[in-house]
Parts: structure tokens; sequence; C-alpha cells
């Protein structure tokens, strides 16, 4: 900042609703990006050159090389997301930069997504609704397009944390289902909520009883391809793999294949590894139910978030402590 009393310059790289654009602009001297055009690694260089703050969303790749452009100005990444995979955290660290994050606000919003995600594959509604949109339904019929019930059924978590045990409590509350889960910490019985929930020793065994596999790992080098062929071949074939955590977590050219040979009955996918690129494969598969990442697309949550992300901008310019930070 030029001057004691001059506003911190922000720079926003993706639109954000009206209402944190408003108030990210009563705060800072905030540059927004209008067309919400994606930054290329050189723009996202010059927002850290030209600003004190940049606050990014999960679609920009802050990589090392970005962070590390001569002549910085920033030091503060406010990210738009309870992920920061998509930062290279390590590196932020070594350059002094603090990395925020926007948690908890998501959970609720992400776990409905999972239970719907698990419905919607299920009961075989992406296909159903593709059929009577393309005129092609002609009556109702005993034997057309039956699905398979959830309520009853086992739902393994693997990853217990906030939106795992959310979703949990839905399924388990909602749709009385058995839910048993993996977790890489013992988790205690008063974390759970009032959960009736089976901790298993390995994920293998979560596999082994499940008829609904949901993630809810974190992504990292720990987690990447975590649903590999061999994990994939040891759930049972009339089970469904839903997906809400990070992309990377799924190995998916293996979930093609599986899905080509029936070893699994279906999935529910609502990231990627490469977003916003979709493999081919699960493109054309019908027992596969694709949303583009709305994990946490209401209103409530993205407004929620926002309003999070400019109270760890306001938290560092005060000098203190971002109350959201990861770096």
């Amino acid at each position: 900042m030029n001057a004691a009393s001059a506003r911190p310059k922000v720079i926003v790289t993706g639109r954000l609703p009206e209402e944190v654009e408003r108030e990210v602009c009563s705060r800072f001297d905030a540059q927004l990006n209008i067309d919400d055009r994606p930054f290329t690694a050189r723009e996202l260089q010059q927002a850290l050159q030209s600003s004190d703050a940049l606050l990014t969303t999960v679609a920009d790749r802050i990589t090392a090389e970005v962070l590390e452009v001569e002549g910085r100005r920033a030091n503060i990444i406010a990210n738009y997301g309870v992920g920061y995979n998509h930062i290279d955290v390590a590196a932020a660290k070594r350059l002094g930069i603090t990395v925020t994050n926007t948690p908890d606000i998501l959970t609720d919003c992400t776990a409905d997504l999972a239970i719907m995600l698990m419905l919607m594959v299920a009961r075989r509604a992406g296909e159903g609704e593709r059929l009577v949109r393309a005129g092609q339904w002609t009556s109702w019929r005993p034997t057309h397009m039956i699905g398979t019930r959830v309520s009853g059924k086992t739902l393994g978590i693997i990853g217990m944390g906030r939106i795992g045990r959310a979703t949990a409590r839905r399924a388990q509350h909602g749709l009385g289902m058995k839910v048993v889960f993996f977790n890489r910490s013992r988790v205690p019985a008063e974390a759970l909520e009032g959960l009736d929930a089976t901790q298993c020793d390995s994920i293998e065994d979560v596999l082994a009883q499940s008829d609904f596999v949901s993630l809810h790992c974190p992504s990292g080098d720990e987690t990447r391809h975590l649903m590999n062929a061999a994990r994939l071949a040891a759930m049972q074939p009339h089970a469904f793999l839903i997906n809400t955590a990070r992309g990377d977590v799924v190995d998916e050219e293996a979930l093609a294949a599986a899905l080509s040979r029936s070893q699994i009955a279906g999935a529910g996918l609502d990231v990627y590894e490469h977003e916003p690129r979709v493999p081919a494969p699960l493109l054309t598969m019908e027992n596969v139910v694709l949303l583009p990442h709305l994990g946490s697309a209401t209103l409530e949550t993205r407004v929620g978030m926002g309003l999070m992300a400019a109270d760890n901008l306001s938290a560092f310019f005060a000098g203190q402590v971002p109350p959201n930070k990861v770096a």
C-alpha cells in the first residue's frame, strides 16, 4: 500500500455472488473479474505483483512458479473454498505467503449433494430425465428402468471428517442405512455425535461391506488415486461409488474400466481430476451421474464462503492471524 490510509488492493480472480462482491468492494480496493475469464499463469503472476492480496477460487492453479514471480507484492492468498490442493502450500510457506480457506460452511450442502448422487445413480434419475426430455418415454411398465433401493442399505464412508459425518447422519437418520467407515485416525465415540457407525481397520474392510461407498477424504499425495483398480475390484459388484471430495482421489481410467466390465454398478461424481475435463468414456455411460462441481453451490453457502474469505483478508490486514489460515 502506498499510504497508511490507503485500502489494501485485492484482486478477485473469479465472479462471486453479488453480495460478496459488494462486501469485498466496501472493505478493500477490489479489482473484480467481471468477465469471469480464467486467469492464465502469467496473469496470476501479474496479480501477485500488482496487489496486496489475491482472492482466488479452486479453478486457479497457483504453482510454485506462479508464486516465485519477481517483484511480488501480495503476501496473502484468500482461497474461496475449503480445498486448497490447487495451491502449492509448501512454496507459499517457504516464501512467507499466508494462505487461507473457507471450511465448515459448506459441510451441509456437500453432504446433501452426496446423498443426492446416491439416490440419482441408484434410482437411474439422470437416465430417466434424459429419456423424458428426448421424448422417448412411451408408458409406465412394470419392468421399465428398475433401479436399486437405497433405504436400509450399507453406506461406507472413506474419511469421517465434518462432511463424512454429516453425510452419515443423513443416511442413517433419513434413510435408515447402516454406516461403516474408515478414517486415518481413530474417531472417538463422542465425535460421532450420536451416530451408530462402525469404524473399520482398513479401506478394504469398508469396501467389502458397502452397497454405497462415499468419499470424503482430503486431497494429497497420500490419497491420490486412493480408489485405484485394486480397490474398485474390492467393491461389491452391486455397489456404487460416490465422490464429492476431490477428483484425484479416484483413478478415473480405472473407474471407467471397472464400470465397463460391470465390476461395480455405477458411480456418482461431482469432482474430476483434471476439471473441467471429464474422461470421455464416462460421458457415454448411463450408469454414471456427472455433476459440474456443485458441492457448495447454494446461494447461502456461496455467500457465506465469500464473506469468510473477506474476513480472512480483514484479519490479515489488521495484523491478526486469519481465522482460517492453512499456511
